[in-house]
């Protein structure tokens, strides 16, 4: 695909997100749809109180329509046969992985946000409910791209490949489901998901337009997902005048996940994603030290002062423009790490 098509396929998701804000974020405040802060987050976020959000909705419409135009343009100007059956499965590949990221953020994202603005709960779904509607989009992902003859069931470790057979796709929900969470749970402070959701799709773009792989369409929608997310950031970075919500966040966390497993890069999504997954890793570690420490010494202790990490962070005193700063820069070493180790 030709470079200059890439880029105004990007600056056009880029544009599209940022004047989409004129237009979205008055009516999120007309119509009340603002965040309401947990009671034990950090003291200063409460100013934060009735920031609109759902403003993922500016990077979903911009890499949608970015990805369509783009796409449209490259089959009319002959950059691809239309006529051979790869190509067309091909299309329908990255159709599946464009509905897997919108259904998912409106079925799960949405309906968390909705529930979080209309009845003023932090917490929106409860957990059955989200990890519910996430075993069965990622299950049902899987299936089409089944369907569509993607039946490998080998695990990429970069330097070896590991047959797993049936055990494949129950594996491949359960880290799915951890990517698309991580993802979610990097929004937390202005600007850091949106501005580490650029350097990681960025690097799936190069990674994706590799002679390895040979997967022009991915990489197209990989640099429209970033250039979108850097329209939004031009609301979104401290102070923020919008939140992408789990409406945006979700989106991303599924387009992110599905572009990795139907390009079959597996262990390089984990390094490419790594500001997410340990993110998400402090978490799991926050929580599992306080519940065997609550068991033997009959209280809960910590090891982070708040997680995930980057509220931490915070409690140290880093300004959220240095975390944003220090975690981008952590995720473009390792996207240019994925890179070299491709090349």
């Amino acid at each position: 695909m030709p470079i200059w098509l890439t880029l105004s396929a990007a600056l056009t998701a880029a544009v599209i997100a940022a004047i989409g804000g004129f237009i979205l974020i008055p009516f999120l405040r007309r119509i009340h749809f603002g965040q309401t802060i947990l009671e034990e987050g950090p003291a200063w976020h409460k100013a934060k109180q009735g920031t609109p959000i759902m403003g993922g909705f500016l990077f979903i419409i911009g890499s949608f329509a970015a990805t369509a135009i783009g796409y449209t343009v490259w089959r009319i100007s002959g950059g691809v046969d239309i006529t051979t059956d790869e190509t067309n499965n091909h299309a329908l590949r990255l159709l599946t992985v464009m509905l897997f990221a919108l259904l998912y953020s409106l079925s799960c994202g949405f309906t968390d946000d909705y529930i979080k603005a209309v009845k003023k709960q932090n917490l929106g779904l409860n957990p059955k409910q989200k990890i519910l509607f996430q075993i069965v989009f990622s299950g049902a992902f899987l299936a089409i791209l089944y369907l569509l003859g993607d039946r490998e069931t080998t695990l990429d470790l970069i330097f070896a490949k590991l047959n797993l057979g049936l055990f494949y796709y129950p594996l491949m929900v359960v880290f799915m489901i951890y990517i698309i969470n991580a993802v979610n749970l990097t929004d937390g402070i202005d600007g850091l998901c949106g501005s580490v959701s650029v350097i990681s799709m960025l690097a799936m773009t190069v990674v994706c337009s590799l002679p390895e792989y040979g997967l022009p369409e991915y990489s197209l929608y990989a640099i429209t997902v970033a250039g979108g997310c850097i329209g939004f950031l031009v609301w979104n970075l401290h102070p923020a005048k919008c939140f992408m919500g789990d409406t945006g966040s979700m989106y991303l966390g599924a387009a992110f996940a599905g572009l990795g497993i139907a390009c079959r890069l597996h262990l390089l999504l984990v390094l490419i994603g790594i500001v997410y997954v340990l993110d998400a890793l402090s978490v799991v570690i926050q929580v599992l030290y306080f519940k065997y420490t609550r068991r033997k010494y009959g209280e809960g202790r910590r090891i982070f002062k708040m997680s995930p990490i980057h509220h931490h962070f915070e409690l140290c005193h880093w300004s959220e423009y240095k975390i944003v700063l220090v975690f981008s820069l952590c995720g473009l070493i390792a996207g240019i790490a994925a890179v070299l180790i491709r090349l």
